[in-house]
């Protein structure tokens, strides 16, 4: 039966050329999501929310399961805040040897592309955060399936023509305040031909943590933030958000989300962190999401600092990876005990001279200055004008 939410709904497909990528129309029909039953889930395309381990011959083997930590970072890539995603990933490597890779989910306002490129080609993952990031939670809650995809599919145009990010690479997005739409959210996702969302907050599941599993069946994840998707949509991946818990108990969705944090000290703020992580590693392994943005690290001296020394030591534990939500999908597919993968990811190596440009923004008037790859737009480039063209 077809879901009432989403009969035929319809959205946008990217084609090969930037131009046309939000233009032309396709309909993706999605009934309403049954139970899921491991009998007919099947890896490697199919995986049910319930499960708590990458397989279940894997219990009483906890302790030989990888333990992924993936480290993502939403809003602009600029200056200064690359210059600190140096600082945090600088020299760290997984006990395969492969350099340790975090995700940044990128809007497009006070974006540097020619910094974005540069994360890109360090082996990091460039993701979708949307354009304009929105007016708060009711312009996502109520967001419809055209607005959807004009602010994500024309963001993989800015993406590739700006950062010159190969469109094959843009595998995931994450929604502003993590406000899903329903059905409509991951529908758009699944037609644009990401992998997986990363937006849907658990509460419920972190102990023991749940891990990714895909959308072919009905989630049994809480529904923290509501509405959230009742449909079928094969092969696309959820990467839950784990959530924290502060030092007074209370959970939160986002490591800047929590209110009640230790005194801004390196050692405090570090056991902190570790106290989080242990819930995982002792537990069953699940991945261990650390979400912010990076303007936390200015809320005291020592947020930074101490988020390095986590990671550092982190790095020292001989089962942990640093990796991304699609290096943690891909072993999903394929998962083992012990070593999660077989070789290194191959960086790109995408030329980009910077350029800044100074541009008028056409909705409001003001210059804006932006630098990108190569050569600049003729007007910044906005929502149906991903291309900054007159």
């Amino acid at each position: 039966m077809l879901s009432i939410a989403i009969t035929s709904l319809l959205t946008y497909t990217l084609l090969v050329t930037a131009e046309a990528a939000y233009q032309t129309p396709i309909y993706v029909d999605a009934e309403r999501a049954k139970i899921c039953s491991t009998r007919i889930c099947l890896p490697p395309m199919c995986r049910c929310s319930g499960l708590t381990l990458p397989k279940s011959a894997y219990k009483g083997h906890e302790k030989e399961i990888p333990q992924f930590i993936t480290v993502t970072f939403d809003d602009a890539v600029t200056a200064l805040n690359y210059e600190q995603y140096q600082q945090i990933f600088a020299n760290l490597y997984n006990p395969d040897r492969c350099e340790a890779k975090g995700t940044f989910y990128v809007s497009h306002d006070y974006t540097d592309y020619a910094k974005v490129n540069a994360l890109y080609n360090e082996g990091h993952e460039i993701a979708l955060h949307s354009i304009t990031h929105g007016n708060g939670t009711e312009y996502w809650r109520n967001a419809n399936e055209n607005l959807m995809m004009r602010e994500f599919g024309q963001q993989i145009v800015i993406l590739e023509r700006f950062a010159k990010i190969n469109r094959k690479h843009i595998r995931g997005m994450r929604l502003p305040f993590l406000q899903a739409a329903g059905n409509t959210s991951f529908v758009v996702a699944k037609s644009l031909g990401l992998l997986y969302d990363s937006s849907w907050p658990t509460q419920m599941y972190k102990d023991p943590a749940m891990w990714p599993y895909t959308l072919d069946y009905l989630s049994v994840q809480d529904c923290q933030i509501g509405p959230c998707p009742t449909a079928s949509l094969p092969g696309l991946w959820v990467n839950p958000m784990v959530m924290w818990t502060d030092v007074e108990g209370y959970s939160c969705s986002m490591i800047d989300g929590c209110i009640f944090l230790p005194k801004d000290d390196v050692d405090a703020l570090f056991e902190w962190i570790k106290k989080n992580f242990l819930r995982h590693y002792e537990g069953n392994r699940a991945p261990f999401g650390m979400y912010l943005h990076a303007a936390w690290f200015s809320r005291g001296n020592n947020y930074l600092k101490a988020f390095r020394k986590f990671l550092e030591y982190a790095n020292s534990l001989h089962d942990v990876y640093l990796v991304t939500p699609s290096q943690v999908i891909q072993y999903l597919k394929h998962p083992s005990l012990g070593r999660p993968f077989k070789g290194c990811f191959k960086k790109p190596k995408v030329p980009c001279q910077p350029t800044t440009c100074a541009l008028e923004k056409t909705l409001t008037g003001e210059t804006r200055y932006m630098t990108c790859c190569d050569s600049c737009p003729e007007v910044y480039p906005w929502l149906d004008n991903p291309l900054g063209e007159i």
